[in-house]
This record gives C-alpha cells, structure tokens and sequence, in this order.
C-alpha cells in the first residue's frame, strides 16, 4: 500500500476548503490545506459577501437618514460620504470573522495550513514552494474571480472588481456598472445611496436575468426610486479614456450612445481559478475551465474532488460549505452521499432582498412541469405598513398536487423570511401545518402564514363546504 505525506489534501482556504480541512481533520484525518493568499477565508470574507453586505448596511442606513420625514422626525441633513471610513469598517468587521478563520484555529484542529501556488505534478502529489507533496486524497476549492469580457478597450482603461471596490480611498462622483447580476446590483444600488451617481448596463433586458420577471422588476423600481439609470438589452462596443473619466460607447434598441462615469465596475460574471494548478495533466476533466465533477464530487480522477466555486455549478458561500460536507461523507467515511440541489435557497441583497429556493416560474416552465401559483402583496401586511416597508410580495409555486416546488420572496429581509420555507420543504411540512402554525402579531413572517393558507381558505370557504354545513346544521346563511 502506497505511503503518502497527508491522507487529504485541500487547496483553497474559502468555504468549501475550510469545510472539509475541519471536518476531517476532527475526524483524525491527516490534513494539508494550502491557500495562495497569505490568510485564510477566501473571497467571501475579504472581497465577497462580509465586505458587501457591510457596506450594504452602511448604505441603506443613509438612505434611512434621508427618509426621516416619512417616520415623522425631523429632516436630517445628510453630509457627503467619506469613503474610507466605511473602508475602515469593512476592513473591522473582516478582521473580527477573520478569527474564526485564522492559521491558529485551523491548526488548533489539526489540519497543517501552508500558503503558495501549488501545481499537481502527478495524480497524488504537488509542487509547492520546491517541495513535493504527496496525499492519498485531494481536494480542489480554489474559488472563482471575476470574469473579464472582451471589449474592445477594456484593458486600457483603469476598473474596478469585487477585489479593489471595498478599499477606495473615495466615494466615486459616478459608477458605470457593467452586468446586471447579483453583484451588479447590489454595489450599484449601495454606492447610489452613499451618493455616488450610478448607471447600469446590462445585456439582457432584465436584471437578475435567472429571477421570473415580475420578482426582479420589484428590485429595479427599488433601485430606480434611489435614482440608479438603468440601460438593459444594450451591446458595449468600446471603452475608452475621456480625460480623467471613462466612457462606454454601446448600443441600446439600435441606438448608439455614449455613457460617461468617473469609475467603472466590471461585474460580469465569475471563472473558476484552474489556471495553473496542472489539472489537464494528471487527467482532470475541465468544462468551460471549472472542474467537472459527479454527484459525489469526484472529478474525473476519482480521489481528486472539487467542491465551491471551482466546479461552476452554483457559486454562493452556503453551497460550497453543503458540498465541503458531501466531500467528507465520500472522502474520510467513504460513503456515497450525492449532492442534492433541490432545496438550495439564495438571496440578492438588494432593497428590497430577493430570496429564492426550489423552482420558480421560469424553471418550472423549462422543465415542463405543470404549477400553479399563490400571490400574497406585502402591502396587506400590517407590520410591513407599520415599518414603512410595503413594497414586495411572496410567491408560492404549487404542483398538480398541491405540494410546494418553490417559493420566492421579493421584500426587506426576504432572506430571513425564506428560512421558514427553506425549513418547510425540506422537511415536508404540510402546507395546514403551516398555515395552522401561530406567528407573533405583527411580523413581516405572518406573510407566509398568509400565503399557506390561502389554498387552504378557497377550499374551506367554498359552495361545496357551504352546502353541506347548511344541510348538516340548517345553517341560514
């Protein structure tokens, strides 16, 4: 039996890395795990979901400032943004998750924690620093990073990803934003509101183009009402200087026009980190450049898995950890667990959030498969009211048998009001449980009680019900 340095190998300190380098080694597992940053955590905690939705927060309490009227207290006169202080607590709130993160919890665990770019140099061992490392069992979690489109004129002009845009130095006069995706939206919409003037341009005519419709168009009134300049369906043929500015020359409808902006965000997509890591060498399948892997997540080199972004297949933080723990399962208990994205819940941070698990209308029209759905308007909500946040509005998509295949939440706080969903069918919970279930008064989550109980109410308070009740009890009615 070979003998190897490590029985598992890890490369990529993100979600899914750190996922299974703690799990396994708790287990008493032998673990390496290398990151090519000098910290671990990955692109979520330092360019990605910790840095945004801080800022987020930051933004959307000025905008609260600016609707202090509307709550009957004084005008609050809103003074210009001094970006690096929010910098300053982005980069704070980082370094206290950091810790959870850190090289010291890591190797209190057990698990050995090197930095460099490692290169495969057979099936079981890698490169390092001029060293050779050898494991009976690898893994590949080294995330994604922004996909950069080939326009013509991009590379000559300076712009902003997901990497520089939580550290400048000054709020920007004003953003163009290319793409029209999560990110996308949620760095227009909060950089609008610190008092950046914001313009979107997209490719398709909707944002949140994998949203239904109707769901994404709450979101871009949302953006619209803060002031951000929407340019859908549009083509961008060139980007070039313009002084200390940049322009974009595209086309929208067949017109031609010319968008000018400070500052420009690339945010048009992700592509998976494989580059020089070997992985075409030693026999790993790549597709579209991520690694291509079974339900167990084993690439096409049996004890090689990926797991995260690196896989293309749905790149948030929360999905990457689930397939960090179906490594686990297949990797140290040798197990065939698959992985299942059925209920795979996510969220845009957007204001209003939008929150989604399960299929929605576009999906189960795609598949074919025959639905029925139960609208409930947050307006009818009296918390909603009460907070002044009636925008929004919960879609239940139901099968022939009257059982949930998703649901989709365009509201504040849309992401924790889908968890009660996300607990509900994946635990099968009936839709009278549900609806029989008793809400605190008033909460925006009386919404989902609503919503079970609608089906429910036509089938109660119906002619059927009515007639036999009156011939059972002679009811007058």
């Amino acid at each position: 039996m070979a003998r190897y340095d490590y029985d598992l190998g890890v490369i990529g300190g993100g979600a899914a890395g750190l996922t299974v380098a703690a799990g396994a080694a708790q287990l008493g597992v032998k673990v390496l795990l290398i990151d090519k940053e000098h910290k671990l955590g990955g692109d979520c905690l330092h360019y990605g979901c910790v840095p945004s939705k801080t800022l987020i927060r930051s933004a959307r309490v000025r905008h609260l400032m600016g609707r202090a009227e509307d709550f009957g207290l004084p005008q609050v006169d809103r003074l210009p943004v001094d970006f690096s202080k929010i910098a300053a607590r982005i980069q704070g709130v980082i370094e206290k998750i950091q810790a959870h993160d850190s090289v010291e919890r890591f190797n209190s665990l057990g698990v050995e924690v090197l930095f460099g770019s490692p290169r495969f140099s057979d099936r079981h061992s890698v490169s390092l620093n001029g060293n050779r490392i050898s494991a009976a069992s690898w893994v590949v979690a080294s995330g994604s990073s922004p996909a950069i489109p080939r326009i013509k004129g991009l590379g000559d002009v300076p712009y902003l990803t997901n990497l520089d845009i939580f550290s400048l130095k000054d709020l920007p006069e004003s953003l163009i934003v290319l793409g029209g995706g999560p990110v996308a939206v949620e760095m227009a919409q909060s950089f609008q509101r610190l008092g950046t003037k914001v313009t979107v341009i997209q490719r398709s005519k909707q944002i949140l183009s994998r949203e239904d419709e109707d769901m994404a168009h709450f979101v871009m009134n949302g953006m619209e009402e803060d002031g951000v300049c929407f340019i859908l369906g549009s083509k961008i043929n060139e980007v070039y200087a313009s002084g200390e500015n940049i322009r974009v020359r595209l086309e929208s409808e067949s017109k031609l026009r010319t968008v000018e902006g400070s500052h420009l965000l690339v945010a048009m997509g992700r592509r998976s980190n494989t580059d020089g890591l070997g992985l075409a060498d030693i026999g790993v399948k790549l597709e579209h450049g991520s690694v291509a892997v079974d339900g167990r997540m084993r690439s096409s080199v049996p004890h090689i898995y990926a797991a995260g972004d690196v896989t293309g297949k749905y790149r948030f933080t929360h999905a990457a950890g689930y397939e960090g723990g179906i490594v686990v399962s297949n990797a140290v208990f040798h197990l065939p667990r698959k992985a299942d994205y059925t209920w795979l819940p996510w969220c845009t941070y957007t204001d209003p959030e939008l929150a989604s698990v399960g299929m929605n209308e576009d999906a189960a029209q795609e598949a074919g498969i025959e639905y029925k759905t139960i609208i409930e308007e947050f307006s009818s909500n009296d918390r909603a009211l009460a907070e002044g946040e009636p925008r929004g509005r919960i879609k239940l998509l139901l099968n022939k048998k009257d059982k949930p295949i998703g649901c989709q939440i365009v509201a504040v706080h849309a992401g924790e009001l889908l968890s009660e969903w996300v607990s509900a069918v994946n635990g099968n919970v009936r839709l009278a449980t549900l609806a029989g279930a008793i809400h605190p008064y008033p909460t925006l989550s009386e919404v989902n009680k609503k919503v079970a109980g609608k089906l429910l109410g036509e089938k109660i308070f119906s002619d059927r019900v009515r007639k036999i009740l009156k011939l059972l009890f002679s009811y007058r009615g």
